[in-house]
């Protein structure tokens, strides 16, 4: 459901079932002269309408503002739109103290943009990871006092399904990390082109692709609808996981 749409007593019957409520992330971000520069967060958003089929889930209005960087390619008339991260920060943690204060604990956030090495973190990503800790320490220390974590009730916290606020708000890579032999990860070649094919088709222009001059378009006339179903595949079954979301 998206939670826009919601009236109180489904937001209450989504708490009471705890509910995944997932927030797509992405950028603005140049993505060569035939894909959108909204391709990173509409690869999130269009994934999780082809869960919402299937499964209860809470889809939040899609945060796309992140720090794209200019890696790839300068503003001025690109569409890449950048912000810092530190502005990220505070505005993230705000929103998740709120996802708390409405009483959801199953909430999780999904990013495609420069998540390779999702271990180690990008500026976007580790922003919102950064403010999901803090409004988890936040809300837990406002609940239960200091010193929350040592009293003895938490004894058995390194237990196997020994309750975890930490896993409260999660943050997930939209492909799993070691997809690579399944499916191609590149920025606007042909994994990308075929992820868009796939799931928004109507905002490619293979026309357009005679117009890029950069390395990493050159494998995007390969793609297709096609492979791109075979990246989603791998996606779908990658978020049942992060959200235990049965089969």
């Amino acid at each position: 459901m998206r939670f826009e749409l919601m009236r109180p007593h489904q937001i209450r019957e989504a708490i009471a079932g705890n509910w995944p409520v997932v927030l797509p992330l992405g950028v603005m971000e140049y993505h060569g002269e035939h894909l959108p520069v909204g391709m990173d967060m509409l690869a999130v958003s269009r994934a999780l309408e082809r869960l919402e089929t299937e499964a209860d889930l809470v889809i939040l209005p899609s945060f796309a503002y992140g720090a794209a960087s200019h890696a790839v390619a300068g503003p001025d008339g690109t569409g890449t739109l950048h912000l810092d991260a530190e502005a990220l920060v505070p505005m993230a943690r705000a929103l998740f103290s709120a996802l708390l204060a409405t009483g959801f604990r199953n909430i999780h956030a999904v990013i495609h943009h420069q998540s390779e090495d999702f271990g180690q973190g990008m500026p976007t990503d580790l922003a919102f990871r950064l403010a999901a800790r803090q409004a988890i320490f936040s809300r837990v220390e406002a609940e239960r006092g200091p010193g929350w974590w040592g009293k003895d009730e938490m004894r058995d916290y390194y237990a196997s399904g020994a309750p975890d606020p930490f896993q409260w708000i999660r943050v997930h890579p939209l492909l799993p990390l070691d997809s690579r032999d399944r499916f191609p990860f590149d920025h606007a070649g042909e994994g990308e082109t075929s992820l868009m094919l796939a799931l928004a088709p109507e905002t490619v222009a293979p026309w357009r692709m005679a117009e890029n001059t950069s390395w990493y378009t050159e494998t995007a006339p390969e793609g297709s609808a096609e492979r791109g179903e075979d990246g989603v595949t791998v996606i779908l079954q990658h978020l049942r996981r992060c959200f235990r979301i049965d089969a």
